[in-house]
């Protein structure tokens, strides 16, 4: 039931993955991201243009999981002529959009995001008040990061990472105005390939708008 007309993810990054199923559900997609690079690198797939990185496998293992219903460069069409806007996006600004305004839209997805672009609890609920003035009453908000993550590392680069915890969360959320529809936890494995960050599981959060907080 998680679908409408518009979509906005907070936080694209350069990646599409978290945009392959949403495509289906939604008539339009609005990228958001911070760093002008992310969104010049996101840009270069949008046009399909020389040295676009190849996301064939991503593509071809999402539409494995969706039964096939399409081929993989199907897919990957179907996700270009969706994505309607690529915007700058500051989710510490009371407006994350500015000085861009829009429509407010019937689904908000953030996917890793707001632990990396907040310092600390405080500034997070902050912000996810803020991206939330984006999204409808009624709408859903699909919120997807890691628990207890310190840092990440971007080839020899170190980033900072506020460690969250599933009381905050709900915490946080419940108090952004939404009720929670579906809260997962997934601990990281063992043979997990990724060694980057000190994370130790995952969450996926979908949560209905019930108040503008």
């Amino acid at each position: 039931k998680v679908k409408g007309d518009t979509l906005i993810d907070i936080g694209t990054g350069p990646s599409i993955y978290q945009l392959l199923s949403a495509c289906e559900a939604f008539k339009n997609i609005i990228v958001s991201d911070f760093t002008d690079r992310n969104r010049e690198e996101f840009n270069v797939w949008l046009k399909n243009q020389p040295g676009a990185f190849d996301w064939s496998s991503v593509i071809n293992h999402v539409c494995q999981l969706e039964g096939d219903r399409i081929s993989c460069q199907e897919k990957e069409e179907r996700l270009r002529k969706t994505i309607k806007q690529v915007l700058k996006c500051d989710v510490l600004k009371t407006n994350p959009l500015d000085p861009v305004t829009i429509p407010k839209v019937d689904c908000l997805l953030s996917c890793l995001c707001l632990e990396s672009a907040c310092k600390d609890f405080e500034t997070y609920d902050t912000s996810l008040k803020n991206i939330s003035k984006l999204l409808k009453l009624g709408g859903y908000l699909v919120l997807t990061g890691v628990l207890g993550n310190n840092y990440y590392l971007v080839g020899e680069e170190k980033f900072s990472c506020l460690s969250l915890n599933d009381a905050f969360l709900r915490e946080a959320i419940t108090g952004a105005g939404y009720s929670i529809e579906n809260f997962h936890l997934y601990n990281k494995t063992e043979d997990s390939l990724e060694d980057k960050a000190d994370f130790s599981g995952y969450f996926v959060i979908v949560a209905q708008k019930e108040n503008d907080a």
